[in-house]
């Protein structure tokens, strides 16, 4: 049987009548758009975080470039974020007019590195864009000041970050806003597309129910600008209320799984070697994915397909070297962190329902490939 990364159907046995029922309960409900399933799920969502708003939408990307809009962002603005992203963070910032601004990450924990945002901002700043990434958050604090400084906003990216916390802190609500991704792979994913933003603004908060309605606030007209069709399907919002009950047990059994890596593992970390994940201060880590580092990557992957493990690279092509973004202006050795760690990283299976004995595999064929290499 062939290992991957990611695999929805055991959780989908073990909470198949619970799934189904919710599709039967709005299949029921006589109400199949923003009906009482998205209102209950945008409700419920702001509370677990203990935010004041949340505004569904229909997915990760369109929840960065509707957060952008409603914090003021368009045509001749600059966002400043990272290039050791998914490309769909700087396609909803282009998505906007905007132009986004890259910075390098630490070397540690793959993050923004917030020592090099100041010398990005430049008269047309408009919004920092952290990227909470693999399952833990940016360091805020630093770029908390900034924006207060410079008159700028932030919206965070947690595509990757749901019940994470920093300082105590839950992702999504260290910023002015916060963009959510629901695509089944998520810590809380559904089963399609989905996204959210959080937010403690009631103006941001208005902004976003409009956008996401084609720019209505009534049926059939348009107010002030023209939005998009970017609704919370309610069928997903219904899924994601009942598996929101269970966010808490899933981040127990992802930090079980990291856990077992590590135990696994860990002898064989080292110098020029295997790097492991590293929990930076404050955060409390959901291990959305598990990054490891290795600079034989290739020799890696290649003999563990060849037992039908298969891994995944999370990201091998920065964005800034993608030829799609080459009117950006960047060139090969401008992030010499992300470059360097597009080429060693790679992620082993990581998702609450991963059965034990395939990790053991995993870990007893990673061992035996590693020693080899030794």
């Amino acid at each position: 049987m062939t290992i991957h990364v990611w695999d929805y159907l055991p959780e989908y046995a073990s909470e198949k009548a619970d799934l189904l029922a919710a599709v039967e309960q709005v299949f029921s409900s006589g109400r199949l758009v923003l009906g009482a399933s998205v209102q209950g799920f945008e409700e419920e969502f702001a509370a677990y975080h203990g935010a004041r708003h949340c505004v569904g939408v229909d997915n990760g990307t369109n929840a960065v470039k509707l957060g952008l809009e409603a914090l003021g962002v368009g045509p001749g603005d600059e966002v400043i974020t990272v290039a050791n992203t998914a490309a769909p963070t700087v396609l909803a910032i282009t998505g906007t007019g905007a132009t986004p601004v890259f910075t390098d990450v630490r070397e540690d924990d793959y993050l923004m590195d917030t020592t090099q945002v100041a010398a990005a901002i430049t008269p047309r700043t408009k919004v920092l864009l952290p990227v909470h990434l693999y399952g833990q958050c940016v360091d805020m604090a630093p770029l908390r000041r900034l924006a207060d400084a410079h008159g700028l906003k932030i919206l965070e990216d947690c595509a990757q970050t749901h019940g994470a916390r920093h300082h105590g802190r839950p992702a999504g609500t260290l910023g002015d806003a916060a963009a959510f991704s629901f695509y089944p792979t998520k810590v809380l994913g559904a089963y399609g597309d989905g996204g959210a933003v959080l937010t403690d603004d009631d103006e941001v908060e208005e902004n976003l129910r409009r956008l996401r309605y084609y720019g209505m606030e009534e049926t059939y007209y348009v107010v002030r600008t023209p939005g998009h069709n970017s609704r919370l399907d309610e069928v997903q919002a219904e899924i994601l209320r009942r598996k929101l009950t269970r966010l808490d047990t899933y981040l127990e059994a992802r930090r079980a799984v990291a856990r077992r890596y590590e135990e696994g593992l860990g002898d064989l970390v080292g110098p020029g070697g295997l790097v492991l994940p590293a929990t930076s201060p404050g955060n409390d880590h959901v291990y959305y994915v598990y990054v490891v580092r290795h600079p034989r990557r290739e020799e890696i992957l290649e003999a563990l397909a060849a037992q039908d493990i298969m891994l995944n690279i999370s990201y091998p092509w920065p964005i800034h070297t993608m030829t799609g973004f080459a009117h950006l202006g960047y060139a090969e050795g401008d992030f010499p962190v992300t470059e360097r760690l597009a080429g060693e990283i790679f992620s082993l299976p990581m998702y609450a329902s991963l059965p034990e004995g395939t990790q053991d595999k995993v870990i007893s064929a990673l061992r035996e490939v590693l020693n080899q290499l030794a």
